[in-house]
C-alpha cells in the first residue's frame, strides 16, 4: 500500500472539502483550539459552535477564564453535556496561567500534565494548534485506518499496540504534513467513512485503495457496539437539575431544584448528591444551591 500517495490524496481532498468550523479559521489561537477539543468530546460540532464562539468572546485567553469562578464556566457550558469538562477546562486554564505564563504549551508531556487533558487531547492540541508531529487517534481516524489498511469495519474498543504501530506508519515525517494528515483523516471519517449507516464511498478519494471495500465490506465480528442511551438516565437528571441553577441569577432552594425532575424523587436526590460531590453545585450558608 502506497501510504505517502494515499495520505497526500486524503490531504488534498480535505483542502477542497473541509467543513468551515470556527476553530479551524485563520487567527484561532492555541487556546481556541484547546477549548474546541474539550467541547467536542462526545459532542457534535454543530452543538459546539455557538457555545465555542460565545466562550472565546468572553474568555479569549486562559487568564481571562482563570480570573472568574469555576461556576461561571459551568454556567457558560450550557447544554453541551458532561459539565465536568467545564470544571476541568477552568482548572487547566488556571494551571496554564500558573505554570506556563498563560500560554498553551506545545509539548505533549506538558499538555498531559494539565487537568482534563489525556493522550488524545494532548496530541490534538499539539497537532492542530502548534503543527507538531503527533499521533492523533480519535474515533474517526481509527475507523478510517481500520477500514483502509486493516480491512475491518471498526477498530477495537481500546487502542491496541498493533493499531498504534499501524497509525505511526501513516504519520508523515514532516510536522506540517503530519498535522494536515491528522485533521484530514479525521474529517474523512466524520463526513465520508461514517460509523452509522453505509459509508459514502462514492465521495472517498481513496476508495479504490480501501482494504475493507476490496474485501466486500465484511461485517463487524467483534463485541456488540451498543448505542449510548440518554433518556431517563442519571446524566439526563443531572442536566435537568443543573439547568435550573444555570438559568438562575441567585441561589435556588433545594426543593425547587429537585422539582425539575419529577420522574423519580430518589433519582433526583442521588443526582443532586453527585453534583455536590463533583463540585459542580455548591451549598451557600443558607442551605440554598448555586453553581
Amino acid at each position: 500500500m502506497d501510504r505517502p500517495r494515499i495520505a497526500a490524496e486524503i490531504s488534498a481532498w480535505y483542502a477542497a472539502n473541509a467543513r468551515d468550523l470556527a476553530w479551524r479559521r485563520p487567527g484561532t489561537t492555541p487556546w481556541g483550539v484547546m477549548v474546541s477539543e474539550f467541547m467536542l468530546q462526545q459532542t457534535p460540532a454543530a452543538r459546539v459552535t455557538p457555545v465555542w464562539l460565545a466562550w472565546i468572546e468572553r474568555w479569549p485567553t486562559p487568564a481571562a477564564l482563570a480570573s472568574e469562578p469555576v461556576g461561571e464556566a459551568v454556567r457558560a457550558w450550557g447544554r453541551l453535556g458532561y459539565p465536568r469538562r467545564a470544571q476541568r477546562l477552568h482548572a487547566a486554564a488556571s494551571a496554564i496561567v500558573q505554570r506556563f505564563a498563560g500560554q498553551v504549551p506545545a509539548d505533549e508531556a506538558d499538555l498531559r500534565s494539565l487537568p482534563g487533558v489525556g493522550e488524545y487531547t494532548a496530541a490534538a492540541i499539539a497537532s492542530f494548534a502548534h503543527a507538531r508531529r503527533a499521533l492523533v487517534l480519535d474515533t474517526n481516524v481509527r475507523r478510517v485506518l481500520a477500514r483502509l489498511d486493516g480491512g475491518e469495519a471498526f477498530p477495537p474498543a481500546s487502542i491496541s499496540k498493533t493499531e498504534r504501530t499501524r497509525a505511526e506508519a501513516w504519520l508523515p515525517d514532516d510536522p506540517h504534513a503530519a498535522a494536515l494528515w491528522a485533521v484530514a483523516s479525521m474529517e474523512l471519517g466524520a463526513q465520508v467513512c461514517i460509523a452509522t449507516g453505509r459509508p459514502v464511498c462514492g465521495r472517498c478519494p481513496v476508495a479504490d485503495d480501501c482494504a475493507w471495500r476490496a474485501a466486500g465490506y465484511p461485517e463487524w465480528d467483534g463485541p456488540e457496539r451498543k448505542a449510548q442511551t440518554y433518556a431517563g438516565t442519571d446524566r439526563q437528571c443531572r442536566g435537568a437539575l443543573l439547568a435550573v441553577l444555570r438559568d438562575a441569577d441567585a441561589p435556588v432552594p433545594r426543593a425547587k431544584v429537585l422539582a425539575a425532575w419529577r420522574t423519580d424523587a430518589e433519582q433526583a436526590s442521588r443526582a443532586l448528591a453527585s453534583l455536590l460531590d463533583d463540585g459542580l453545585v455548591r451549598l451557600d450558608c443558607a442551605g440554598d444551591l448555586t453553581l
